[in-house]
Parts: C-alpha cells; structure tokens; sequence
C-alpha cells in the first residue's frame, strides 16, 4: 500500500471533518407513511482535509500526487486523527485537490476530500458488551498503569 509521504505535515484543523455515506434506504409510500431499511453494512465516510505546505512540502506533494498516485486514482495510507484516535487510513482521493492557494509570504495551502474505505468505527463487542470500558477507558488506562503489578523476574 502507498504511504503518505512522512516528510509532509498532516491535515490542519481548520476545516477538518468527516462525513459518513447514509448507509439506509428509504421507501415512501402512498399513504404517507415511510420504511426505512439498512442497505449496506460497510460504508465509506468522507473527510474534509487541507494541508498547509512550505513551497518544498509543496512540490513534493504536487509530484506525489501525480506521479505516485497517478493523478490521485490510487488509494493510499493517510495519518488522520478521528474520534478511536491518530491512526493510518485507507483512503483516497474524491477528485483532484483545491489549490495550491498562497498564503502568507510562502506556504501554499491545498484541501481536498478523501474517501476512507471503512469507516471509522470501534469494535461492535465492546459497544454491545462492555460499553462502559468506552466511556472509562481513560480511567482504565490510568490505573492499569499506576496500578499495575511489576513483573519480576
């Protein structure tokens, strides 16, 4: 798999979103009445992104995209913050990025929409199961490790 250039900075937070595709179905009746129904179980979600270059991030990322993704058709690992946390991502591009747009003295600024390929979701066990260890898992973490036994050899 394609990765993300390790030299580029990640996505700013000015704009930064995601945008999940409806996975359901809807079928109006004539009574007025609707069915709503779940077509799809794995659906893809959209995020908004835009990158702030210095001129060499900049061409780099111009080349990357072009020559790397062959004009963005092919999916790559992208590093994105999302509510489980900073990971890599399966994505790729919707179209062709925004930009560059020069702001300040000599940063470029591109923004364009990825395409994840699965949806960034936790684990349906611990949502069904042990949905509190969600909620706490801050507190959880913190006391497995303050508390936890030292290992001896």
């Amino acid at each position: 798999m394609i990765a993300y250039p390790e030299d580029l900075p990640e996505p700013q937070r000015d704009g930064y979103g995601f945008q999940a595709v409806s996975p359901l179905a809807r079928s109006e009746f004539q009574s007025g009445r609707t069915r709503q129904r779940r077509r799809f179980t794995s659906v893809p979600t959209v995020a908004t992104v835009t990158w702030l270059f210095t001129e060499v991030e900049a061409r780099l990322f111009e080349g990357w995209f072009e020559y790397v993704l062959l004009s963005g058709s092919l999916p790559f690992n992208c590093p994105l913050k999302t509510p489980l946390g900073f990971d890599s991502y399966k994505a790729e591009f919707v179209d062709i990025y925004d930009g560059p747009v020069l702001v300040g003295v000599d940063d470029w600024r591109f923004s364009a929409q990825l395409r994840l390929l699965k949806r960034p979701l936790v684990d349906k066990e611990l949502v069904i199961e042990v949905p509190d260890y969600i909620i706490d898992a801050d507190i959880f973490d913190r006391a497995m490790n303050q508390k936890w036994p030292e290992q001896t050899e």
